[in-house]
């Protein structure tokens, strides 16, 4: 049995927009009533995050001052997975129709996200995506989960699909941060990187994932590709 295991934001929903507003937000409560801001636009914004600019350095760049970067830093860590901006996020093209080719390819299909219960129950209703990841097959943080890092909880999340999951004769992973490739690699799973998420392609190469490409439709057409050539 093949089994794709994905993450989520990237892969499947894009998040720049529910990123930016956040942005957008921060910059204007932070920023002093008088003070002149400038506010990047989503372009430069997006660029920004998917090279790894810190986000205190985004608020130097868009005209606060040290102290007020440092505040800004703090608030859009507090308000990007609120439910106020969660309805942002929006589906990547072609992602449902691949999830859909997969499913219909029989492949064992999973989720591994670091959204929580409630975040992911909602973009599922949101989006019609529950048909695709039975609860069985899907890996994310409980609601009352603390955080440590993504770097650090991912694996955490591996360990226990692969303890749970029935065996596999052949799995990839899927993802788009260096938290995926890192958790795939620390258990011996073969890593596809997307170009659609939060990192742009020079961060990704860093963690070395087996193969970058652009987006999911990539992904299931070489897998689905893949499995033609060892059938024929």
């Amino acid at each position: 049995m093949l089994r794709l295991i994905t993450d989520f934001d990237g892969p499947i929903i894009d998040v720049s927009e529910r990123y930016y507003r956040v942005y957008q937000y921060c910059l204007q409560k932070i920023r002093y009533p008088e003070q002149s801001v400038q506010q990047l636009t989503k372009a430069e914004f997006w660029q920004f995050k998917r090279s790894r600019v810190p986000e205190r350095q985004i608020a130097l760049n868009s005209g606060l001052d040290a102290t007020q970067a440092q505040e800004f830093a703090q608030l859009r860590r507090q308000t990007v997975h609120t439910d106020t901006y969660f309805e942002y996020d929006r589906l990547i093209p072609g992602a449902v129709e691949g999830l859909l080719k997969i499913q219909q390819a029989g492949i064992d299909l999973a989720v591994m996200t670091m959204r929580r219960v409630r975040e992911l129950d909602y973009a599922f209703q949101k989006y019609d995506l529950g048909s695709f990841f039975p609860e069985n097959r899907c890996y994310c943080l409980k609601n009352d989960y603390v955080k440590t890092s993504d770097i650090q909880d991912k694996p955490l999340l591996m360990e226990r699909a692969l303890a749970e999951l029935p065996p596999a004769s052949d799995t990839w992973m899927v993802g788009d941060t260096e938290a995926d490739i890192a958790a795939a690699k620390k258990y011996g799973i073969k890593v596809m990187a997307v170009e659609s998420g939060i990192r742009d392609r020079t961060q990704l190469e860093i963690y070395q994932p087996d193969l970058i490409v652009q987006d999911l439709s990539t992904v299931v057409k070489l897998i689905l590709e893949s499995q033609s050539v060892k059938i024929g």
